[in-house]
């Protein structure tokens, strides 16, 4: 045997691969692997212990950064504000609280926008350009000289400054009760009537709402430079510092005038400060609590509370209607937290009496709505015994109401108010900061903050929102519009009756449909959500604008026309169809 076979028919090594078997086609046989020896498996159970107490200590140390933050945050909650310096009752100035609760502050500034703009070339639109026919609403009205787009709280007090209703026109004190931070001034005023001595130490002991009450009703009457003066040299928490947040408006406006008048001496050269609504208007400075402490929404919701108007949507009110009723309805120790964020918001933004003849008045004796309002217009009378009105239109002699900017009021007739939605869900929505839940103070319109203001209640996309808002607000404007030239037609029509012979007793039923009329159309021009705050509600009283202002514009046509001819001996066609007689 050569050697060649000898190695042909040799045993293959072990372990080796075995190619192909006799018998067993195609099957692969692989070589087993070397046994592990003791060493290498022991390497092996280590590698995967030390893997396990890694993730364990990974783990453990996630978890105690969790807790750790929980319990760091819980306890920043417990204490969501560091007292760095005090603020009390006469701190008026917003930049002491500003120190303590820096994020509320930087919102409160941030209602000028990226930055404060003044002087005249930085005054918003005037409506009055835009909407022509409210020179003719307004006329013999301070309104049909200046009355411009609204801006953020921070210019409330200056563009008040600024306007020529004040600098060409006399105005009441009774103005500055919800565009300055009166409380203080109020106080001060309202001990000294009471016959009280008046420290600072004892104006920022306590709110004292008799004194702040009698204040206002001391102040309401009196001529608007003069209050502003008092305002100017009354103190407010930083005495020996005069540089305000927000710069003041020049005395006298760009004209430099008061009710037509040069500003005198004493008013150019005013010392001290004075600042729009602040921290302190809405805020307890012990607790932080928000609060009521304008007298004229005190004195309203009482009287709205011991009225009859129907109010599902405030229900500490019904609740204080079923009690004894022995002391009036005191919204600061009444009213529900809920319903405090309408209710601050509610103590400006309303309809009310602002003049010469009489106190500061919100008419809410009968109710929120603006029929309600109406009739209690209808029956109030001013201190001589004399029907109670606005102004005499310029245009046609008509006594007729002026309606202020009534956003609560009807707001209460909307869907939000039924649901419990407050005026500070919407415009100042909650936000995080931190571990502390805060209502953001960049006070503004909803649809600059969809995310924060819609969409925690609205669960659908952000364009659906703008969209459904858009075609309510459009609608309104709309409907307002061809209010205003119904309003434009009926005045021509009643200066072409009078023009025309027709006497005062004649045109009596005229003028009355057209302070209806009036009345409806500026209640919803003036309200500044374009409709939204209630739509069903400002499209039923623009409807009824439009009607009064064409009964008005018939009975005025009628005085001039010649007597109608009968209508008797008209043929008239029968019924036709299928008929019970039949």
């Amino acid at each position: 045997m050569t050697q060649s076979t000898q190695n042909a028919h040799q045993a293959p090594p072990p372990r080796a691969l075995e190619a192909r078997r006799p018998g067993v086609r195609g099957r692969l046989l692989l070589a087993s692997p070397a046994p592990m020896t003791r060493r290498s498996r022991q390497a092996g159970r280590a590698l995967v212990l030390g893997a396990v107490f890694g993730v364990a200590v990974v783990a453990s140390l996630i978890v105690t950064y969790v807790l750790i933050t929980m319990f760091s945050h819980k306890q920043d909650a417990r204490q969501p504000f560091v007292r760095v310096v005090e603020v009390d009752e006469i701190t008026t100035d917003p930049e002491p609280w500003g120190q303590n609760w820096p994020h509320q502050f930087a919102g409160w500034k941030s209602t000028s926008g990226d930055a404060f703009y003044g002087g005249s070339s930085a005054m918003p639109q005037s409506k009055l350009e835009t909407q022509p026919w409210l020179k003719r609403l307004y006329a013999g009205y301070a309104f049909s000289i200046d009355y411009r787009e609204a801006r953020g709280h921070a210019y409330m007090l200056y563009d008040q400054g600024v306007t020529e209703r004040v600098t060409q026109k006399p105005q009441a004190g009774a103005c500055l009760h919800c565009h300055g931070s009166m409380n203080v001034l109020y106080r001060r005023v309202g001990l000294e009537a009471m016959g009280e001595e008046v420290t600072d130490d004892k104006l920022a002991a306590e709110f004292n709402q008799p004194a702040v009450i009698r204040g206002f009703q001391e102040l309401s009457q009196r001529p608007y430079q003069e209050v502003l003066a008092m305002l100017y040299a009354t103190p407010d928490g930083t005495p020996g510092e005069n540089e305000p947040v927000f710069p003041l408006a020049p005395p006298g406006g760009f004209s430099g005038e008061y009710a037509g008048e040069a500003v005198s001496e004493e008013h150019a050269q005013m010392l001290g400060e004075a600042h729009p609504v602040s921290c302190v208007d809405c805020h307890d400075p012990k607790t932080m609590q928000i609060r009521v402490t304008r007298p004229g929404f005190l004195l309203g919701i009482a009287e709205l509370a011991d009225g009859e108007g129907a109010v599902p949507h405030l229900p500490s009110i019904e609740q204080w209607r079923r009690g004894s009723r022995s002391e009036p309805y005191d919204p600061n120790e009444l009213a529900t937290p809920q319903e405090m964020r309408s209710f601050v918001c509610g103590q400006c933004h309303v309809e009310y009496y602002c003049g010469n003849q009489d106190t500061l008045t919100f008419p809410w004796g009968k109710g929120l709505s603006a029929d309600d309002a109406e009739a209690y217009w209808e029956e109030a009378t001013f201190p001589d015994g004399t029907g109670f009105y606005d102004y005499e239109h310029g245009e046609t002699g008509a006594e007729v109401f002026k309606v202020q900017h009534p956003e609560f009021e009807l707001w209460s007739q909307g869907i939000h108010a039924r649901s419990g939605v407050a005026c500070a869900d919407c415009h100042m929505p909650y936000e995080r900061k931190g571990a502390m839940k805060v209502s953001n103070h960049n006070v503004r319109s909803p649809m600059e903050n969809i995310n924060s203001a819609c969409q925690t209640c609205h669960n659908v996309p952000e364009q659906e929102l703008k969209a459904r808002v858009g075609a309510i607000q459009s609608r309104t404007v709309a409907l307002t519009e061809r209010a205003g030239a119904a309003m434009t037609a009926m005045l021509d029509a009643i200066l072409e009756a009078k023009a025309g012979g027709a006497s005062a007793d004649q045109l009596q039923e005229a003028l009355d449909l057209q302070r209806k009329a009036m009345w409806r159309l500026d209640y919803i021009s003036s309200e500044n959500s374009k409709g939204f705050h209630a739509d069903q509600e400002s499209a039923r009283i623009l409807a009824e604008s439009i009607d009064y202002s064409r009964q008005a514009q018939a009975a005025a046509l009628r005085l001039r026309a010649p007597e109608a001819p009968s209508t008797e001996d008209l043929p008239t066609e029968p019924v036709q169809g299928v008929t019970e007689t039949q």
